[in-house]
């Protein structure tokens, strides 16, 4: 794809700026060559061609060009673009047209509107993140068959997707991987990865730490060696009495009492007048919680960027909509200022869904203050 003035600019700048490339490429060190696919604040474009049963023309309306153009106007980056295997093949793994043309599509405007995208395959037949709590079962880890089923999948969407520029397009070829054993993830990242560079070796892959992306698990995640072109990514909801408060569908929404933050979640009054079955669930909420607690959990990602030279990016963070507003804006500062000490690109949960700012039906803002407040930090 050829890149237009605003791009080759860019990159020229790139070249010529050592202080612009440290902060654009994260923990990369100077003396490297240039990230070509770099990125800093962005949000997912969830429930649209993932984790939703919407088909059709609602679906092709859902998300449009004043999507793209709002979100570069706000100061955005990038967009995630989560994607579902059973929107894009049938039963009998045939490709469904419409889903391709509209991630074509959604390509084609995020590029139009000065916006990277990260192409994230969300769920598979073989993979559900939620598998535990939908009663599915994930034979991803323990079947070869799922294995080059996805690496089947990876090779039709590369074919696809090839011809858009290394320096926009990336790839996420797993979401929230839960192996029950670190290296069961391993082995399948080295597969995918080995796969994936026979057809593109300048592809920028986003990479996850197991148990779903989180950052507890980072120590044991082998990365690839020798391969600058690869983002590693978590994602964070913690403390989750304050970013699931009231969400049905964790144990945890269950809490409906008094809470605050930053400290101390709960007293230990509260904690001990609770329901058995919630103690467990609860636990966290004892400990004191603020910007301090946030970048000590995010220390292994951090400390694992900085060892192998990557981006680090959190590709999912954000507050669900009921959420006291001063609660979610004084945890979100908190998450800003840590992301920004160390350099931490991320892409909200999300858009405009049940941890969004935007309303589709309305086209008005469910939460302008927040968008302001992401707004606040630092940009490329």
């Amino acid at each position: 794809m050829k890149k237009n003035t605003f791009c080759s600019l860019m990159a020229a700048m790139l070249c010529l700026g050592a202080l612009l490339l440290v902060n654009a490429c994260a923990s990369q060190p100077p003396q490297e060559e240039k990230c070509g696919f770099i990125l800093k604040r962005g949000t997912n474009l969830s429930h649209w061609l993932s984790q939703s049963p919407v088909r059709g023309e609602e679906r092709a309306n859902h998300i449009q060009e004043d999507d793209f153009a709002r979100l570069e106007s706000l100061g955005f980056d990038h967009v995630r673009i989560p994607i579902d295997e059973v929107q894009f093949w049938d039963e009998e793994g045939n490709q469904i047209p419409e889903a391709w043309n509209l991630l074509t599509m959604a390509l084609d405007l995020a590029r139009k509107h000065n916006l990277r995208a990260i192409v994230d395959l969300h769920i598979i037949r073989a993979h559900n993140f939620n598998a535990e709590n939908s009663g599915e079962t994930n034979s991803l880890f323990t079947s070869e068959e799922a294995q080059e089923g996805l690496i089947d999948l990876w090779k039709q969407l590369s074919e696809v997707l090839k011809p858009y520029s290394t320096d926009w397009v990336a790839y996420e070829f797993m979401n929230e991987p839960v192996a029950d054993e670190a290296e069961q993830w391993n082995q399948l990242i080295a597969k995918v990865h080995a796969a994936l560079r026979e057809l593109e070796p300048e592809r920028t892959l986003v990479i996850g730490s197991n148990r779903w992306q989180g950052v507890e698990t980072f120590k044991d995640l082998r990365v690839p060696e020798g391969d600058k072109n690869i983002i590693l990514s978590f994602h964070y909801y913690n403390p989750m009495a304050i970013t699931h408060r009231g969400a049905g569908w964790t144990p945890v929404g269950k809490y409906n009492g008094p809470i605050t933050y930053p400290g101390q979640l709960i007293s230990d009054e509260d904690f001990n007048a609770l329901p058995e079955e919630l103690k467990p669930v609860m636990k966290h909420a004892t400990q004191n919680w603020g910007k301090e607690m946030i970048h000590a959990q995010m220390k292994d990602a951090i400390d694992v960027a900085a060892k192998y030279g990557l981006q680090l990016f959190c590709g999912e963070w954000g507050v669900y909509e009921p959420v006291d507003r001063e609660l979610a804006y004084a945890w979100t500062k908190d998450m800003l200022e840590v992301f920004d000490e160390f350099n931490v690109a991320w892409t909200t949960w999300c858009y405009d869904a049940d941890f969004g700012f935007w309303d589709q039906k309305s086209e008005s803002f469910k939460d302008k203050k927040l968008v302001d407040l992401l707004m606040s930090g630092k940009g490329l």
